[in-house]
C-alpha cells in the first residue's frame, strides 16, 4: 500500500511539472468575470429581499480611500475617479494635487469647475451597503467595495451638496432633484448591488419598481464582483 502511495504521489508530481504554466497555475487565476445586461425590472427583480439591520456599524469598516487602481501613478482612489470622470481634465501636479479642470454633475446637472467643489459618491452609500450584506464581509471585501473602480456606476463624482443631501438614503427617501437624472441613477443604484450581491428591503424594492415603470427602456448592465 504504502508503495502505491508513493508510486501515486511521484506520478502527481512529475504531472504538475510538466504542464504549461497556465494549467499548473489555473487554480490561482481569478475568474474572468463577464459583464451582465437586464431591462431594469428583470434587474430589480433579481435583486432579494431582506430586512435591514445596522447594527454594528462604522464608517472605517470600509478602509478609503486608498491607493486606487494605479498606486504608481501617486494618486488615491478619490483623485483616480476625478481623473477619470473630468469632462475637462485637470492639470496634475506633485502627489497629485488637481488643478483647474471641469466636471458634470448629473444628480444635479451641475457643471463644477475645480475638484474642490466635488464629492465622490458611494452609489450605495457604505451604511446601507452594511445594512444589506457588507455586515458579513471581511475587511478587504469592504475595502475593495469603498474603493470600487471596476464598475463606472459604483463611484461618482457629483456636487458635495447633492452628495450631503443623499447621505446614507436609499431610493425609497432621496432620488437625484434633477429630472433627468431619474432612469441613470435606479440603473446605477440596482447595477451596484447587482455586481455586490447586496439585498433590498420592501420599501427600497417598490421605490425601484416605481423608477422601472418610468424607464421601460432602460438597461441595467453590471459586471459580478470578484
Amino acid at each position: 500500500m504504502i508503495t502505491l502511495v508513493r508510486a501515486a504521489t511521484a506520478a502527481a508530481a512529475t504531472l504538475a511539472l510538466t504542464l504549461p504554466a497556465p494549467l499548473a497555475h489555473a487554480a490561482n487565476t481569478p475568474q474572468r468575470l463577464e459583464p451582465e445586461t437586464l431591462p431594469i425590472g428583470l434587474a430589480v427583480d433579481a435583486l432579494p429581499l431582506a430586512t435591514e439591520n445596522r447594527t454594528g456599524y462604522q464608517r472605517t469598516s470600509f478602509k478609503h480611500w486608498t491607493a486606487g487602481d494605479i498606486p504608481a501613478d501617486g494618486c488615491n482612489t478619490r483623485n483616480e475617479v476625478l481623473l477619470h470622470e473630468a469632462t475637462e481634465a485637470p492639470s496634475v501636479g506633485a502627489r497629485c494635487a488637481l488643478t483647474g479642470g471641469t466636471w458634470w454633475s448629473y444628480y444635479d446637472d451641475t457643471t463644477v469647475s475645480g475638484a474642490s467643489g466635488l464629492d465622490i459618491d458611494h452609489m450605495v452609500p457604505l451604511a446601507e451597503a452594511w445594512d444589506s450584506g457588507a455586515s458579513a464581509w471581511t475587511p478587504a471585501r469592504r475595502e475593495a467595495y469603498a474603493n470600487d473602480q471596476g464598475q463606472d456606476a459604483s463611484l461618482v463624482a457629483v456636487t458635495a451638496r447633492s452628495n450631503r443631501s443623499k447621505a446614507d438614503q436609499d431610493p425609497s427617501t432621496w432620488l437625484p432633484p434633477s429630472p433627468d437624472a431619474l432612469c441613470r441613477y435606479g440603473a446605477e443604484w440596482t447595477a451596484t448591488k447587482l455586481r455586490w450581491q447586496l439585498t433590498i428591503d420592501q420599501a427600497e424594492n417598490d421605490a425601484l419598481h416605481t423608477i422601472a415603470d418610468q424607464c421601460p427602456d432602460t438597461a441595467v448592465t453590471y459586471t459580478p464582483a470578484p
